[in-house]
This record gives structure tokens, C-alpha cells and sequence, in this order.
């Protein structure tokens, strides 16, 4: 099964080094040990949130999977890191999973409607979604239809100061948006 695994730099996680092709373990249990990963590629960010530090990288999980039922974590005895992504690369594979995948529960990264960058990114979803932020910030937005059943558009775009400015507010379309603060 494809996943996604982030790192510190270096391919090391909690002190192991992992090397790319495939790596094996003893024992996946999602609470205690084996090779963790996320089947949707945002939830990474909820254990490694630095994206100006950390590497995210596209795997393929075997072996024994065990899941925990909190986001899409799950746990393998094998898993094989296959590519380091791009940051863009990264949110568009979670865009991507959005498409594939649009009755699945949010990830606790994807914000409403709107959503102001932090940590160096907004991903935000909605009937019609706007985002903004500061330079070097990425902006991902995906478009529902009216019933939140099909997403219809997906944008991604870096906040340059030249095409995407800071501070303002724009739309899956990347045109500028007039939004009330509130």
C-alpha cells in the first residue's frame, strides 16, 4: 500500500536510521513499535510539523500493518521509502488523496472554507475555498461541489510577493478575494 513517511533530515526517525529501498522490523503495533506512516500524506504534519525542517517521502508499507484508529497512522513490519517529495509535491499528493477520497475524514490540517498559513502552509477546503499567507508560504485549496460529496477543482500555488502576494486573500482560481476579519 502507498503511504507517506516524514522524517528528520537524514531519513531518521526517532533515533533510527532508515536507508531507501526496503527496511524491515520485528513487530507493528500502531501504539508501540514497527515503521509508522500515514495513508493520507497531511496527517504527517501532525508528527512532524516543521516543514522548513522535515522530509517528506513517499513509501509502500508491508509485512504486518496495524492501525490505531487515530488519523490515518498506521504501523508495518516493512516499508520501503521510494521518493523524497518536494514540498509541492507533498500537499499536491494531499490534495490528490482529497479527490480520491472525499467522504474520508479531514485531516486535522485541512481548515474550512478559509485559512490563514502557518507553519509555512494553509491547506483549506470548502464550496469556495480562500486562503492566504506570507512569502514562501504554500497555499492548497480544493473545491467541493454543493454537497461536499465530489471535490470539483484543486489549486497550489507559493506565496512569491510577485503573482501571489502576502497578506491577501485568494481563491482556488488564484484571484484575489475581498474577506471580511472577523
Amino acid at each position: 500500500m502507498i503511504a507517506y513517511k516524514a522524517f528528520n533530515p537524514g531519513l531518521i526517525c526517532l533515533n533510527y536510521q532508515f536507508s531507501m529501498g526496503l527496511n524491515r522490523t520485528e513487530k507493528a503495533n500502531c501504539r508501540a513499535n514497527g515503521f509508522h506512516c500515514a495513508e493520507n500524506p497531511l496527517d504527517c504534519l501532525t508528527y512532524y510539523p516543521n516543514t522548513d525542517y522535515s522530509e517528506y517521502y513517499l513509501v509502500n508499507t508491508g509485512g504486518d500493518i496495524d492501525e490505531d484508529g487515530n488519523d490515518s497512522k498506521i504501523a508495518c513490519t516493512e516499508l520501503t521509502v521510494i521518493k523524497r517529495l518536494t514540498l509541492e509535491e507533498f500537499f499536491l499528493h494531499g490534495l490528490a488523496f482529497m479527490v480520491d477520497r472525499p467522504k474520508r475524514d479531514w485531516s486535522s490540517h485541512v481548515k474550512k472554507d478559509r485559512a490563514k498559513a502557518v507553519r509555512g502552509y494553509a491547506v483549506v477546503r470548502g464550496i469556495d475555498p480562500v486562503a492566504c499567507g506570507s512569502i514562501g508560504d504554500i497555499l492548497a485549496f480544493a473545491k467541493e461541489d454543493l454537497s461536499g460529496n465530489i471535490i470539483s477543482q484543486v489549486a497550489l500555488t507559493r506565496v512569491d510577493g510577485i503573482k501571489i502576494l502576502p497578506g491577501v486573500w485568494y481563491g482556488v482560481d488564484l484571484s484575489k478575494r475581498q474577506v471580511l476579519e472577523f
